[in-house]
């Protein structure tokens, strides 16, 4: 995991000098709400519906103890003893006192965290696969050039004020587990003819009111030109991109507008121009990757007999291993994922409570890391098979054993009309109705791979378009009423949603949904998943019942 460094610490300890000035400045009258809105963007600080609410960076969704610790702090000091986590692997604050935020600031820096650029117009957090480094489907670990775009990114003097938020993406696996089709920069690690490893750069993905798959723009790309390409492409997109028109000032609408070829042409011109002077050496990849060397894994961690023992007698800690860890590359380790969805819990969520004892839970059984997740949860990566019970015990006392990664519990959902502003509609109580009627594990388990995203309003930040079945919240007069898609997805093959039909009321959502999955239990064929009868039938059958009384 990177360390900062002397230039690294003392750039987030003057950014919380200058906030906590300008904050001053802002309570005493001095600077006007206009002003503010700016600098408190640029530091992660938004006004919601009942609160401020801070966002936190978590860079490629890499934490370690120490950090959750600082959290869960935070959580007890400061907010009301929780903390969110984002689809884009940032950790939220829904509950801070704008005049203390600067405090909170100065005490994420003390453990090397920060929220800088994790809102406004500018370059946000740059996201990647959250197995990165331990799956068995790695080309090349992309943490490494994560962290060297997360330098690159920070504070960059050209982007502080682009047309519109921007964001990168960073793959190394077959399997795309970090939706970077739909980010603005989507940056897969491939091998070309030769087994050079470099990059596919794709542009132009999003989500929000306008859900476009990016495009390949560049097959394949050099190591050494990874930052002069990317800073050719915002140089572009700061130069061209709207600002007369937010909902039309993301990359996605100027490449659509002006499309692709003229928009590669114009960016090739430019790259060539910039690309010797930013070349990115061998020694500087090197040495982060240095950073990122693997842990000190056991030799002999496969030789354990009691992880399959466990496993025969004792059906529950089968099942959460089934759904709740995934394969490794080394022999004997498991990645563990830390269900954030419990039935009676909001999607997301930690308790301070919890947040002190996953820390321990890293330290004992995982090398002190924790990841999260796009589907907001969070992972022990290196948890040695042999410690796989005594962690499932723990958790499971914890309220964080759900084993329900993967199924239709295991449900995105941003916060809606609870904290956010843009809200149109609820989705936390919406996701508790639908986890009650969907509350046993067989059937659950039945169903299999479902993947299921509720947003409150069209930005989208739950990922709506890509899930296997969106919910999206509208507002019709005053009321609450939800769209349904099926077909989305945001792996491989990525798709965006077909819109079923007329928005149902609230009170018939949770009866949409199983109404949905009864007809996929009654339709598919043999070990046919969710996604694959969609692309097979269509949405005519499931929108027959869905509106069969209407």
């Amino acid at each position: 995991m990177y360390q900062y460094n002397d230039i690294d610490q003392t750039l987030i300890e003057q950014r919380v000098d200058q906030f906590r000035r300008q904050t001053e400045s802002f309570l005493k009258g001095q600077i006007s709400d206009d002003q503010f809105r700016a600098l408190r963007l640029m530091n992660g600080v938004y006004i919601q519906t009942h609160a401020p609410m801070l966002r936190i960076a978590g860079p490629y969704g890499l934490l370690n103890s120490k950090q959750i610790r600082k959290l869960a702090h935070i959580a007890r000091t400061y907010d009301k003893n929780y903390c969110h986590f984002t689809t884009r692997q940032n950790v939220q604050f829904n509950w801070p006192q704008l005049e203390r935020i600067p405090d909170i600031l100065e005490e994420l820096a003390s453990v090397q965290m920060h929220a800088i650029q994790t809102s406004g117009n500018c370059l946000r957090n740059t996201s990647s696969d959250h197995l990165a480094g331990v799956c068995l489907d790695e080309i090349e670990d992309p943490r490494p050039y994560c962290e060297i775009i997360r330098q690159w990114t920070t504070l960059h003097p050209e982007f502080a004020y682009l047309p519109r938020k921007f964001k990168i993406a960073v793959s190394g696996a077959k399997l795309d587990r970090a939706a970077t089709q739909f980010h603005d920069i989507g940056l897969h690690l491939v091998k070309n003819d030769a087994d050079e490893i470099g990059f596919r750069v794709l542009v132009g993905g999003g989500l929000g009111r306008t859900p476009i798959i990016g495009q390949v723009i560049k097959p394949f790309l050099e190591k050494k030109h990874l930052l002069s390409y990317l800073e050719a492409i915002l140089r572009i997109y700061n130069l061209f991109g709207r600002r007369d028109n937010k909902y039309k000032a993301r990359i996605k609408i100027l490449i659509k507008e002006s499309g692709m070829e003229k928009f590669s042409e114009l960016v090739e011109k430019e790259w060539l121009l910039i690309r010797d002077d930013l070349e990115l050496s061998t020694d500087r990849i090197d040495a982060i990757k240095v950073q990122f060397t693997p842990p000190a894994y056991e030799t002999d961690a496969g030789q354990d007999s009691g992880f399959e023992l466990h496993q025969l007698e004792n059906k529950a800690f089968a099942t959460w291993i089934k759904y709740n860890t995934a394969d490794h590359k080394v022999a004997g380790y498991r990645a563990a994922f830390i269900s954030l969805k419990a039935p009676d819990s909001p999607p997301g969520d930690m308790t301070d409570t919890q947040l002190d004892a996953v820390a321990d839970l890293a330290d004992q059984y995982s090398f002190g890391e924790v990841r999260s997740t796009h589907r907001q949860n969070l992972i022990l990566a290196d948890v040695k098979q042999a410690d796989l019970f005594p962690l499932w015990q723990q958790l499971d006392a914890l309220k964080l054993a759900t084993p329900n990664i993967g199924t239709a519990t295991d449900m995105i959902c941003c916060p809606g009309l609870d904290f956010c502003s843009l809200a149109n509609a609820s989705s936390i109580s919406v996701a508790k109705e639908i986890n009650d009627a969907l509350d046993d594990l067989d059937y659950l388990h039945d169903i299999g791979d479902v993947k299921i995203n509720m947003s409150g309003c069209m930005n989208g930040c739950a990922h709506q378009s890509v899930g296997h079945i969106g919910i999206l919240g509208v507002d019709k007069k005053g009321a609450e009423w939800y769209q349904l898609t099926l077909g989305g997805s945001s792996e491989n093959e990525a798709a965006i949603g077909e819109r079923l039909g007329p928005a149902v009321a609230k009170d018939q959502v949770t009866k949409a949904i199983t109404t949905i999955l009864d007809v996929y239990i009654k339709q598919r064929l043999d070990d046919e998943s969710f996604l694959d009868m969609v692309n097979r039938v269509g949405i005519t059958p499931f929108k027959e019942q869905v509106y069969a009384n209407n």
